[in-house]
């Protein structure tokens, strides 16, 4: 008895410290748990030997999952929280920024507390959606063998994804749908040629941290773009009124928005190139909602959706589709799940994320309602100013010098879309594009 309750209870403790880290990385903008993953990469050897008097109740090979599982619950933890940063700072990531609008528009009404319960509704709606779909999804890429029907036709599902994107874009009165389409099409062409210059660069950081240079790029399209941007264009922000949002008869539509973004969350998992902002652009398509809580919560789950789906992707065709779970696999001996019951580790990192939603449900209604009664007595402009600055330290810090070109670069590139009124997920191009060039 004893040997099945230590183990969970250190799991346990390996979580809740990945769910504040998580948190961290969440709250702090261009801060990416990819980031913690390569960290606790590096110095995993190091934990492990500090560890090594817990040996006497939890194998060495478990204190590796143990490390892992600490990824996982920051990954979830991370995408609850970050939706804060993305609503009342203005710095989103790739796979936020669709929901800026909808949740901008909220704090303008002066209501972006019921923003971030959407956001939490969402996400957490998102975990149960996975689990239940979790073996229909196993038997889809196990049984059925699918990612090797679709291996062939790679390539072409990539084009036919990314003109998709750029033919359906939206367009205002001041711009007609080809001035929209083409400038699409330039955002997402730049974007790949950039990536494809930036993606073999060699990472020459200063100190111990290390990262790829997809860092400063990803930080300068979404991040340091969308906070410049800010800075010129400060709008008046009202008080917020701390209400929960009204769910009566809304249960129809928040399961509709819950399954729709999870399941475009799984294209995540397997479709090399394909983030979480492309899904989110395609569940939109076919959503077709306009009521902003809806759409924040169909855009939330995409996000938390994809830290599930490529947890079992990774374990189904052994291929890392996310920095965290390129971390684990190098981590961990990836044993492939190929029986019903999936293999222990994944059994592992299962239950960290598990444990990790419902905390982290609650950790974002209660900073999100703090954040929102004390936001407009905070000053704007110096915390914009802070943020691009740690952006800039951060970036440094892990890449170094060439880094900071790669960030400024980034950022000019960003900012076009958002000057136009584009979609930014056309930036995701800096992936889609290098990886469409070598699949031809």
């Amino acid at each position: 008895m004893i040997d099945l309750i230590l183990p969970l209870l250190f799991l346990f403790a390996f979580s809740v410290l990945g769910i504040l880290l998580g948190t961290i990385t969440g709250l702090v903008p261009g801060f990416h748990p990819n980031n913690v993953a390569f960290i606790l990469l590096a110095i995993a050897p190091l934990i492990v030997a500090e560890l090594q008097f817990l040996n006497v109740f939890v194998p060495s090979d478990m204190l590796l999952v143990l490390v892992a599982c600490t990824i996982v619950a920051a990954s979830v933890a991370h995408t609850f929280l970050s939706f804060i940063p993305a609503t009342f700072i203005g710095a989103p990531e790739g796979d936020t920024v669709i929901a800026m609008l909808p949740a901008h528009r909220l704090l303008l009404e002066g209501r972006a507390y019921e923003a971030i319960v959407y956001s939490a509704i969402g996400s957490f709606g998102a975990i149960i959606f996975s689990f239940l779909f979790l073996i229909p999804f196993y038997f889809l890429f196990s049984v059925l063998d699918f990612y090797e029907l679709i291996r062939g036709g790679m390539l072409y599902i990539l084009i036919a994804i990314s003109t998709l994107l750029i033919l359906t874009e939206s367009f205002s009165e001041q711009m007609d749908a080809y001035q929209a389409i083409f400038l699409s099409s330039f955002v997402f062409i730049l974007s790949g040629f950039f990536g494809y210059v930036i993606l073999e660069m060699p990472v020459h950081a200063p100190f111990f941290f290390h990262s790829t240079m997809l860092f400063p790029a990803l930080t300068g399209l979404f991040g340091l773009s969308a906070v410049l941007f800010s800075l010129l264009f400060i709008p008046e922000i009202p008080e917020q009124r701390i209400e929960e949002p009204v769910m009566e008869n809304e249960y129809g539509g928040i399961i509709k928005s819950v399954v729709s973004g999870s399941a475009f969350g799984t294209l995540v998992s397997f479709l090399p190139g394909v983030t979480a902002a492309h899904a989110t652009v395609m569940a939109m398509l076919v959503r077709r909602e306009r009521d902003p809580g809806q759409v924040i919560m169909t855009l939330s789950g995409v996000n938390t959706a994809n830290v599930i789906f490529t947890l079992g992707t990774l374990f189904l065709i052994l291929r890392p589709r996310s920095g965290a779970t390129i971390a684990i696999s190098q981590l961990l001996n990836i044993q492939i799940w190929d029986k019903l019951i999936p293999p222990s580790a994944l059994v592992y990192l299962l239950i960290a994320a598990l444990i990790a939603a419902p905390f982290s449900f609650f950790i974002i209604k209660c900073i999100g309602k703090q954040f929102a009664m004390k936001f407009t007595k905070l000053p704007y402009r110096k915390m914009l100013i802070g943020t691009a600055i740690f952006l800039v330290v951060l970036v440094f810090l892990f890449t170094g010098l060439i880094g900071l070109l790669i960030l400024l670069v980034g950022a000019c590139i960003g900012l076009i879309p958002i000057h136009f009124g584009v979609r930014r997920s056309n930036c995701m191009g800096v992936l889609l594009l290098p990886i469409i060039v070598m699949l031809w």
